[in-house]
């Protein structure tokens, strides 16, 4: 058994210093109290193409593009395994509250024990064959409490460490100054109401998302949502209205599909989450050449371009793909 600690990221951004060198040692100390031998892979040069080169260029076009998922399937889950089958290893384990189900066949996904913590969203991505290296032994714990007191028995100086928080690569720094930083300030627009009606001016449309509530800079009366931009325009659309045709779908084409074991069967019932912590909806599938329409069972507020919607059969997942 070998501990070994990804370094993805160092740079560190204005009022913001990058994490990088605690969870190093952090990750060092834990490999010391377990008595394994410890490296460091060095990712960062392909960490900047394979996953910020993409949310960045995601977010230019007017998406909202999630760089955890793209991590997972650049990064975590193709080179790091890679790496490490080079040097001799069988299998991978990771920190993620899922669970690998290993069969005759192959390899499955399921949701971690805890529904909470749950992270397979932004993992179904991954490829059977790399979950035929793999372990992610934290998955099968009932909740977060129970992981910190198996490290606190093991003796883990990180037993009580604090969740990490923001941007996976980046730490507590938010995605707008994120932007900011990496693309510099944005040309000021107009926000249009419902009725077409401009009632303000934004700060550059990349950084607005569908659904959005706060920060929109517009003040008084009813709250208002965003229900789209576009970007050749430079405009950004809202509404007061919860209600609103714009804001709402019973369906969604996705792009980019990916189905872990094999692609779902048209007209069989799934059920679909359309973003981190978002509710599971019902639904069923149509297959295209291109990608795959999904019919929800119940209308779902704010389904966003950009975004991964991930299919289950159960606690298995499918699949999913990109929201068009």
């Amino acid at each position: 058994m070998t501990g070994v600690y990804m370094k993805n990221w160092s740079q560190d951004l204005p009022g913001f210093d990058c994490p990088w060198r605690e969870d190093y040692r952090d990750a060092k100390r834990v490999a010391v109290d377990l008595g394994i031998p410890f490296e460091l892979f060095d990712f960062e040069t392909e960490y900047r193409q394979r996953v910020v080169n993409y949310m960045l260029d995601g977010y230019k076009q007017g998406l909202t593009p999630n760089p955890d998922i793209m991590c997972n399937q650049e990064i975590k889950f193709r080179l790091f395994l890679e790496v490490a089958l080079s040097k001799g290893a069988e299998m991978i384990a990771t920190g993620h509250y899922a669970r690998v189900i290993h069969t005759k066949e192959g390899a499955e996904l399921h949701m971690a024990a805890d529904a909470n913590k749950d992270q397979t969203y932004f993992l179904y991505r991954v490829t059977e064959d790399a979950l035929r290296h793999s372990l992610m032994p934290i998955g099968d714990f009932p909740d977060k409490q129970s992981v910190r007191a198996e490290a606190a028995r093991l003796g883990l100086a990180t037993a009580q460490k604090k969740d990490s928080q923001g941007i996976c690569f980046v730490g507590k720094v938010g995605i707008k100054e994120f932007l900011l930083h990496e693309l510099g300030p944005q040309q000021p627009g107009t926000v249009l109401d419902q009725h077409g009606v401009a009632i303000g001016e934004h700060e550059g449309a990349i950084f607005y998302t569908i659904g959005q509530r706060q920060g929109l800079g517009i003040g008084g009366g009813l709250p208002y949502y965003v229900t789209g931009k576009d970007m050749a325009k430079n405009e950004v659309y809202v509404t007061t209205d919860i209600q609103d045709t714009a804001l709402w779908r019973n369906a969604l084409r996705l792009q980019q599909v990916h189905w872990i074991n094999a692609a779902p069967t048209e007209q069989k019932k799934y059920q679909i989450r359309t973003r981190h912590r978002a509710e599971l909806v019902g639904c069923t599938v149509e297959m295209a050449e291109n990608g795959a329409t999904i019919r929800l069972n119940e209308q779902v507020r704010a389904i966003t371009p950009g975004q991964s919607a991930v299919l289950y059969e159960g606690t298995r997942v499918v699949g999913g793909g990109i929201v068009v």
